[in-house]
C-alpha cells in the first residue's frame, strides 16, 4: 500500500514511548508500515501514512499504542473487500 497518505496532519496515532517494550509486533502488523525498530527504540516513520486501522493498538502488548477512532474510515473501505473476498454478505455503510 505504498504512496497512499491520510490528510496532513490528522492522524489520531500516539505511542507512548515510555510504555512501549519494542516488541515489533505494531510493525509486523502495519499495512502501510509506519513504525520502524532502532537501537533506541521504536520510531514512527510517517504519522500521515496511518489510515487508522487499529492494527497496530489492538497487537500491542503494553497498550502503548491508540489510534481513535480505531477503525475509522479504513475498515468501511476494507471490509466490503475482505467480505467479497470470503463470499460473506453484509449490509453497507460506513462508520
Amino acid at each position: 500500500m505504498h504512496g497512499y497518505r491520510y490528510i496532513e496532519g490528522t492522524a489520531t496515532l500516539q505511542v507512548d514511548l515510555q510504555r512501549c517494550v519494542a516488541c515489533g509486533l505494531c510493525a509486523e502488523v502495519c499495512p502501510h508500515r509506519i513504525f520502524a525498530l532502532s537501537a533506541e527504540g521504536l520510531e514512527v516513520k510517517d504519522y500521515d501514512l496511518c489510515m487508522e486501522c487499529g492494527a497496530c493498538a489492538r497487537n500491542c502488548p503494553v497498550q502503548a499504542i491508540t489510534v481513535s477512532p480505531g477503525v475509522g474510515c479504513a475498515a468501511a473501505l476494507l471490509a466490503p473487500l475482505v467480505n467479497r473476498l470470503l463470499g460473506r454478505k453484509v449490509l453497507s455503510g460506513c462508520c
